[in-house]
């Protein structure tokens, strides 16, 4: 296995950025193309910093829908239909585990998806606009920190849908990569930006991820992308105290 494939696979799955592989990625590519999930992070939230930084002298509400509209286009919105379908299925699978999942599958959108992904979208302008210029480093953290929060729940946390690319990560993961990828960012964000982010990113990751054990008995990938949506969210917000 070459090492240069599993960060392309991670960088080709998780964004909308042109990746060329000669041949398709196996499963092992698969599996460790996990623990570099933060370093696509880094990716886009250097994408976002330069957008932001060329967009300086603009007005800020203006800023901040040109930041948020590359920052959805970058990943293609896969992490949004994830917290759509996740919506959903919570709200309309009661207490049920197996009218939950069923829902999950459905690929049409609710009232409940529809009014959840306005809020998340406009929690996320409204942050992005308060942001100073100088606060380049936060929308590098949200990103970084979204994406870490995925090896780290499929560290931990069951895998509860048989089949597809989730299966796959779940069964080739490293769990010795994944646990040091997401230690390095942890001290990385703590020390280069701050602590708020760090912590604004756990009390998400703990909740959302004690919801899933407690309906599911584990995650899905439909999950894991709300997961990525709600650690970003919850990071961007936190930038403005």
């Amino acid at each position: 296995m070459s090492s240069i494939r599993p960060p392309l696979v991670a960088l080709q799955f998780l964004t909308r950025i042109p990746v060329h592989l000669r041949e398709p990625a196996s499963d092992a590519d698969v599996g460790a193309s996990m623990a570099w999930y933060p370093l696509v992070g880094l990716v886009v939230g250097a994408v976002l910093a330069l957008v932001a930084w060329l967009a300086a002298d603009v007005a800020p509400l203006l800023r901040a829908a040109l930041v948020l509209a590359v920052w959805v286009a970058l990943s293609g919105g896969l992490h949004l239909d994830g917290l759509a379908d996740s919506a959903d299925a919570w709200v309309g699978g009661g207490a049920s585990a197996e009218r939950t999942l069923e829902i999950m599958k459905d690929p049409r959108s609710g009232p409940i998806a529809v009014v959840l992904l306005v809020v998340m979208l406009l929690l996320k302008f409204a942050a992005l606009a308060s942001l100073p210029r100088d606060a380049w480093p936060w929308l590098i953290a949200a990103p970084v920190l979204g994406r870490a929060a995925l090896p780290l729940l499929f560290v931990s946390t069951r895998y509860v849908r048989a089949g597809g690319l989730g299966s796959v990560l779940a069964q080739h993961l490293s769990h010795g990569a994944c646990v040091a990828a997401v230690s390095a960012t942890a001290a990385a964000v703590w020390l280069w930006v701050a602590f708020s982010p760090l912590a604004a990113a756990a009390i998400v990751f703990v909740v959302w991820r004690r919801a899933m054990v407690r309906r599911i008995g584990g995650c899905t990938g439909d999950t894991a992308g709300a997961m990525v949506e709600l650690v970003e969210t919850a990071v961007i917000v936190a930038s403005a105290f």
